[in-house]
């Protein structure tokens, strides 16, 4: 028995952390390849730098704007378009992709992004694809003037599959209390007015990559007559952010009364979310914006219309519904973002928070 036990003991003596699965050194690498970018988002209200066990922002000088000022938080992942990343080995707009899901969820409130946390989590850290990931991230906040502020980077073998990766993030933004943009004023008669999307955004993945891969047959390197691009540089597109042009339009005291971002869920399920009890939403598809991406998904799923326009975007990123009146003020507005066309796309009309196509 002395002898067993001294063995066993000799044995544990022996695992370390990295021969556990998880590699120290190389967390410490990916902080040093990260740095420079992450520092690049921040503004003087950023007390905390990378190492800070919290992330810590200064609110006197922002919040001494607000009357009654309210902080706007949300929370998002990029799913299973980060399986089509690893496909492509390719991870450097997957960051960018985070930051519009998330940033576009608190303006449709009214809400000026602040800041941004990341949760980056794989079963075995890659300094590469974490720099990949977080410059996107970065790069993306430097242009809406977000302080990308800290988050977590997690190696966890046996949580996660060889390869897998995650990332997730939390916005925080600010509002004036009394003009947060909830819907409630909306009414019939009102327009429903549309900024395009550029491609899926971060939603229906898993119905796209079935279409493409198991039913069509084909594979990232595919080019198909339809699409300008690979197949997988197409679902790699990264996702718009609205953050310049809302804001401006706010900052112009544009009158708008509702806004939906269009994620999971689609046209159907997103825009309800915000009609008051006794209104629905006709939507004209003839004057929608329109990618071939769509068309290819539909014709290889043979989709119908509810089934479409519940899971993916169908070209439409985010919805506004305006009084017919203000849409001259907003193309006005818009002549210095010239980057988001404008579409009047239906109307608000008599119902109970559904959407028709039409």
């Amino acid at each position: 028995m002395g002898k067993r036990f001294k063995r066993e003991i000799a044995l544990m003596t022996s695992v370390t952390y990295q021969s556990a699965g998880v590699d120290i050194e190389a967390g410490n690498e990916a902080v040093r390849r990260i740095k420079q970018a992450v520092e690049s988002t921040f503004s003087d209200a950023v007390l905390t730098n990378i190492g800070s066990f919290g992330a810590m922002y200064d609110l006197k000088a922002i919040l001494n704007e607000y009357q009654h000022p309210v902080l706007v938080q949300s929370i998002d992942g990029v799913g299973t378009k980060m399986m089509v990343a690893k496909m492509m080995q390719k991870f450097d707009t997957i960051g960018i992709d985070l930051v519009s899901a998330t940033v576009n969820d608190i303006i449709v409130l009214g809400a000026k992004p602040l800041t941004l946390l990341d949760y980056i989590a794989n079963d075995k850290l890659n300094p590469r694809i974490v720099e990949e990931m977080v410059k996107g991230m970065a790069s993306a906040c430097r242009e809406n003037n977000i302080s990308l502020v800290g988050g977590e980077t997690a190696e966890m073998p046996g949580t996660y599959l060889p390869g897998e990766h995650d990332l997730v993030g939390v916005v925080t933004g600010v509002l004036e209390k009394e003009k947060a943009i909830l819907g409630k004023d909306i009414a019939v008669g009102d327009v429903v007015l549309a900024f395009p999307s550029s491609g899926l955004h971060t939603n229906g993945y898993s119905l796209a990559r079935k279409l493409l891969f198991d039913v069509g047959g084909h594979h990232v390197d595919s080019v198909l007559p339809e699409l300008t691009k690979s197949v997988g540089e197409t679902l790699l597109t990264p996702h718009l952010n609205y953050t310049k042009p809302v804001l401006a339009m706010l900052a112009n005291n544009i009158a708008i009364k509702g806004m939906a971002h269009i994620t999971g869920g689609g046209l159907l399920e997103n825009i309800p979310r915000i009609l008051p009890a006794h209104c629905d939403v006709e939507i004209e598809k003839a004057k929608c914006p329109t990618l071939p991406v769509f068309d290819v998904l539909c014709k290889l799923g043979h989709l119908n219309d509810a089934e479409a326009y519940k899971t993916f975007n169908m070209g439409v990123g985010l919805v506004m519904m305006v009084a017919p009146a203000m849409i001259d003020a907003m193309k006005a507005v818009l002549k210095h973002h010239t980057a988001f066309p404008l579409y009047e796309i239906g109307r608000v009309v008599p119902g109970a928070r559904k959407v028709r196509l039409v």
